[in-house]
């Protein structure tokens, strides 16, 4: 398994940090990490697993926090948190399937759109709070659980955000369904990372130390966003995002 050097641990600790800021200010931390982990040189598919190691430490220190906030439908997420872990692994076994010459533009194609997505995106329309089961919230929600799973197995960067809306949509206020969506990421991230490394898609010497960055940058990132707001952090994730992006598709095209 190939070792990073001293000066791509140091890119990696600050990627992680800066990407772990932005995501718990204004999200989108992984279309941060994702092009970092691509500039080091590994294969793609190396990439998604190993992204995976930095989401799920993130996803789970949300997901305790707003469990321990009350902030949570904790009947709704045990029925969904299986579908959502099973959907990821399935994703994270269709990347095994794709050759490395295919993915590597498909994820660069991907982080465009999702980068557009999350720079242009509105706040989720205006819902009556959740106040019982249906069965038309119990179908939808299922399937959302499961394609948004699938999808964060398969790539991942701007899931909370389809999970947020998608609670939101559901009737869900926003507070609870930020619980529920950091839940049901974490079902996506343990069942996506636990694929990954079985198939051997985890490179644990770049994960780690990314991973360990990207938690500082969680706590730095929430103080910094009760005080500042979005609007400060938003231009550094433009800026950042795009360089990154550009230095894979140059290498792309080159």
């Amino acid at each position: 398994m190939e070792h990073p050097t001293l000066d791509i641990i140091l890119f990696l600790i600050a990627a992680g940090f800066v990407a772990s800021f932005v995501d718990s200010v204004v999200g989108g931390g992984g279309l941060i990490s994702v092009p970092a982990l691509l500039w080091t040189g590994l294969p793609p598919g190396i990439v998604l697993g190993t992204n995976k190691l930095g989401g799920t430490m993130s996803s789970l220190t949300s997901s305790i926090s707003f469990l321990m906030s009350g902030k949570m439908d904790v009947r709704l997420v045990r029925k969904w948190f299986p579908l959502s872990l099973v959907g990821s692994a399935a994703g994270a076994y269709t990347v095994r399937l794709l050759p490395p010459d295919f993915l590597k533009p498909l994820v660069i194609v991907m982080l465009v759109a999702v980068t557009v997505y999350t720079l242009f995106k509105k706040k989720g329309p205006d819902r009556p709070a959740f106040t019982r089961l249906t069965t038309r919230i119990a179908v939808l929600g299922a399937v959302a659980a499961f394609a948004i799973g699938y999808y964060d197995g398969f790539f991942g960067p701007g899931t909370g955000s389809f999970l947020l809306f998608a609670f939101v949509l559901l009737g869900f206020d926003f507070v609870t369904a930020a619980g529920n969506a950091k839940a049901l990421n974490l079902a996506s991230n343990v069942g996506s990372l636990a694929t990954f490394a079985f198939m051997g898609y985890v490179n644990p010497y770049y994960g780690v130390p990314m991973a360990l960055a990207m938690v500082a940058g969680a706590l730095v990132g929430s103080r910094f966003a009760i005080r500042k707001g979005a609007s400060y952090v938003k231009p550094l994730f433009v800026g950042v995002t795009a360089l990154l992006i550009g230095k894979q598709i140059w290498d792309l095209l080159s």
